[in-house]
């Protein structure tokens, strides 16, 4: 077979495919698009949209409420040595701390400071509560005691106090939060 032909052929497949991707457009489709750059929110309407959705995000004293309510049940279940279920705890309340800072990033105190509670937060995560994980994670106890309680007072009141809110003092809990979950780990199902 000659050259020629070869050429020929695949010429006419380009030309083919060059006029279907240049065919005109379908005129439902060319329809469509203009019904939908007709119906197109106007700028406006968008940043009314975000003020309304602006007012349904909690605040973050709703966050710390949560933060308290896992930190609480924390503690209850270290005490009764339910690792997994303290480390379950752990992890909520970790990550209820960072939504109430991606909340609330900056706040001001009494004599309009700025108060940065993302580098708060992170002095937090890189010593307390490290030490605090690194005590769940080899189920140590005593360490979990002094770690739960070093969080308190170097994590928790610390930044209550940096944040111009001294008068939230945290304390070890005296009872737990939640009624529903057994903190038993040697507990059987139903009870």
């Amino acid at each position: 077979m000659s050259r020629r032909p070869i050429e020929l052929t695949v010429a006419c497949a380009v030309t083919a495919a060059a006029c279907w991707l240049l065919r005109p457009g379908d005129p439902s489709t060319l329809a469509q698009a203009a019904d939908a750059a007709k119906s197109a929110p106007s700028l406006e309407s968008l940043q009314q949209e975000i003020e309304h959705l602006k007012q349904l995000v909690p605040d973050q004293a709703h966050a710390m409420q949560d933060v308290s309510y896992h930190f609480t049940n924390l503690w209850f279940a270290g005490q009764q040595g339910n690792w997994p279920l303290a480390e379950f705890y752990f992890g909520e309340t970790r990550s209820h701390l960072n939504w109430a800072v991606r909340l609330k990033p900056k706040r001001k105190d009494s004599q309009d400071r700025e108060i940065d509670l993302i580098a708060l937060l992170q002095a937090v995560e890189t010593t307390p509560l490290k030490r605090l994980s690194e005590a769940l994670a080899a189920k140590d106890q005593g360490g979990f005691d002094k770690a739960y309680r070093a969080m308190i007072e170097q994590g928790c009141y610390t930044c209550h106090k940096a944040s111009d809110k001294p008068y939230l003092r945290p304390q070890v809990p005296q009872a737990p939060e939640v009624q529903v979950i057994n903190f038993d780990p040697q507990a059987e199902w139903p009870k």
